[in-house]
């Protein structure tokens, strides 16, 4: 079996998801051959823990290189849908890291752009870049794969197996993500990140919530498609001192640290996601089903399968417990093989064999799609204080 050849753009904490999930694919040979990132320095150090030979600055090495068969883009969301089009066209494969794009300002627009630009432009011309891109996926004879890694949680596939089987009906569904901020230094600021918690965060949920709604409506064999979206945003911080936000990490500038999003569907059902910088005790991250027959509860992190009481932390250094959780003293709740838990080498799984035995990738195009699409029309619902028709 001929190994599937991967090139990494990007050498940041995604990039390591991907590549430890790399590392556990079974069954079918892939290696990551190539790691392209600006920092040389870094993605030298990256590359020789995950021993990636070819490190390189120029993209264009990977574009053009006849043994890659994967770009698989993990820089921030303003540069996937150019990296994605070049790839496609120099006939590779896509895997994209979550979000697909956003807004990120453009010529004339007033600084800073969170709160000087219209959501409603921002829609607008989100809408019309992944139009773009999404004529150029359906016309490649190679694939775009979505890494939205919730799709492939053990929780929410189990979930989709029990859905298909009993054709049950999704009355209402609630999903979040909410820790305590972000660890990068510009996630406070529109013009590199497009948005705050719910871009960041809440678009894991509101995908994997999406994408449930369309494993219902193909057991069912029914069309089901969001019709409406209704949001609540808002800066919670800006009511603490600098004293009181000690423990936070969030620093938002012209971005929410909340956000709270009412999805209609055209079938009358409900869901809401949650996204929140504010929230301490580690990460949170869940999808409740509430169907006619049945309730289903995917509890992803923190999870209980390990629980540990420390009165200190000595000799406890270099031992992970849990993501945004600084202490290690008290009751915790330990992450145990969470790159499976939380989905991403069942992710990577699923993309490898697609490239290796020509099918779809559960998470593709359509999910990436309508995932930034309503979160922009939930932008400019929360910024107009009305409900958004789609």
């Amino acid at each position: 079996m001929k190994t599937v050849n991967v090139a990494l753009i990007g050498g940041g904490y995604g990039a390591f998801l991907h590549a430890n999930g790399y590392a556990k694919v079974h069954g079918v040979p892939v290696r990551i051959k190539t790691l392209v990132d600006i920092d040389l320095e870094k993605a030298k150090s990256f590359g020789q823990k995950f021993g990636i030979q070819n490190i390189t600055s120029n993209i264009e090495e990977v574009l053009h290189d006849p043994e890659i068969d994967i770009i698989d883009i993990v820089t921030p969301p303003a540069s996937h849908i150019d990296i994605t089009i070049r790839a496609l066209n120099a006939g590779k494969h896509v895997v994209c890291e979550k979000p697909l794009t956003g807004y990120f300002g453009e010529d004339g627009d007033e600084k800073p752009i969170g709160t000087k630009v219209s959501k409603a432009k921002m829609y607008e011309k989100v809408v019309k870049h992944m139009d773009e891109v999404k004529k150029v996926v359906e016309a490649s004879d190679k694939l775009f794969m979505y890494a939205e890694n919730y799709v492939y949680c053990p929780s929410v596939t189990k979930t989709a197996e029990i859905i298909r089987t009993k054709k049950s009906k999704l009355v209402f569904m609630k999903g979040e993500e909410s820790l305590r901020g972000s660890s990068s230094p510009v996630a406070g600021q529109w013009d590199k990140t497009g948005g705050g918690s719910l871009m960041r965060t809440g678009c894991h949920p509101l995908s994997g919530i999406l994408w449930l709604k369309q494993v219902e409506a193909q057991a069912r064999n029914e069309k089901i498609y969001v019709v409406s979206v209704n949001a609540d945003m808002g800066h919670i911080g800006k009511c603490l001192t600098e004293y009181d936000r000690r423990h936070l990490t969030s620093n938002p500038i012209d971005v929410e640290d909340f956000s709270n999003v009412t999805l209609t569907f055209s079938d009358n059902t409900k869901a809401i996601v949650i996204a929140s910088d504010n929230v301490l005790g580690g990460t949170k991250n869940y999808i409740e089903i509430y169907a006619n027959d049945g309730a289903l509860m995917c509890n992803i992190t923190p999870a209980n399968n390990l629980q540990t009481y420390f009165l200190d932390q000595e000799g406890l250094g270099d031992i992970y417990f849990a993501e945004m959780m600084p202490e290690k003293t008290g009751w915790n709740n330990i992450f145990l093989i969470d790159e499976f838990l939380r989905g991403y080498v069942y992710e990577l799984q699923d993309f490898v064999e697609c490239v290796s035995y020509g099918r779809k990738p559960q998470s593709d195009i359509e999910l990436a799609y309508e995932t930034t699409k309503i979160m922009y029309a939930a932008y400019q619902s929360a910024s107009e204080g009305r409900t958004i028709y789609l």
